[in-house]
């Protein structure tokens, strides 16, 4: 049998463009949407698509979905959606127009997580610090990825995916694969390697059930860490410490506002946190590592 359309375009965006596993979910229901406003599932054909899959069709079904209360960012996501398979579709002779070109919509509002000040950040620090307990590893877990996070604005997938491997510790920095499997390298400070030295030393060979494991922070089980256990950590560290409540893309986007605060240029901060849209990548230039680290060492208060 076939592979639909739908399953060869979900590969390539897995394979050939890198996106991520809740990137492909989402486009994957998005066109199902529209397939079932028209009448149709994803055994859908060529010529089908061809007939039905028009620029008149794609606006009444998003007029539809605005009426019914979908926001601004929710339409942005299924245009966005429609758009890449459409053009795929044409750019792989499946369609001979590419009828979501001329869709647009609305700019998503844009709404910052809260950051907290560079004082508060020291106390989030120092809590995390001083109540290492040598008789529960993953205290000192939790002290490096706090200080890993804030040193670096890593996302906290990144976080999760890193390997001990990619870590250089003589260099101070992480080797960081990012969306759309876009590497980089990222500097961190100095209280960031000495946590992360605790950790390698006297809290990761304590918790890791696997010695052949390479993930570098792991959970009581041993296992890889899993995203909501960092998220949960977090919010009860903030509590704790007495600081406004966190998450880990808060903790993110502090990193990056106490660097700007701090002189580094825009660019380089865009670098180092990996942003990967077309746009981004458009608008902002390179800057090599060492130029990064000497930015990073004059602007992060935790350099």
């Amino acid at each position: 049998m076939t592979e639909s359309l739908v399953n060869q375009w979900v590969d390539y965006l897995e394979h050939s463009r890198g996106f991520s596993r809740h990137t492909l979910r989402a486009y994957r229901r998005d066109l199902t949407q529209f397939l079932v406003s028209i009448g149709r599932d994803e055994s859908v054909t060529a010529q089908q698509l061809q007939d039905e899959m028009t620029t008149r069709r794609l606006r009444a079904w998003l007029s539809q979905m605005s009426a019914e209360g979908a926001s601004r960012s929710t339409t942005a996501q299924r245009v966005a959606a429609i758009r890449n398979f459409t053009a795929w579709a044409n750019d792989h002779h499946v369609m001979t127009t590419d009828p979501a070109a001329v869709l647009v919509t609305a700019r998503a509002d844009q709404k910052l997580p809260y950051v907290i000040d560079a004082e508060d950040a020291a106390t989030l620090m120092n809590h995390a610090r001083d109540h290492v307990n040598e008789d529960e590893p993953q205290t000192v877990r939790d002290w490096a990825i706090l200080e890993l996070v804030y040193a670096t604005g890593i996302r906290v997938a990144e976080l999760c995916a890193l390997d001990t491997t990619s870590l250089n510790e003589a260099e101070s920095s992480l080797r960081v694969i990012g969306k759309g499997n876009k590497e980089r390298v990222v500097p961190y400070g100095e209280p960031a390697a000495r946590a992360l030295n605790e950790w390698m030393t006297r809290g990761r060979p304590n918790l890791v059930a696997d010695p052949s494991n390479r993930a570098l922070f792991v959970g009581v089980k041993g296992g890889r860490i899993d995203q909501r256990v960092v998220r949960g950590m977090l919010h009860r560290m903030s509590a704790r410490a007495g600081v406004h409540d966190l998450a880990p893309h808060a903790l993110r986007h502090t990193a990056a506002t106490h660097m700007l605060q701090g002189g580094a240029d825009l660019r380089a901060v865009q670098e180092l946190l990996g942003h990967s849209s077309l746009q981004t990548t458009q608008r902002y230039t390179h800057v090599d590592t060492q130029r990064l680290s000497q930015i990073y060492r004059q602007a992060h208060p935790r350099a």
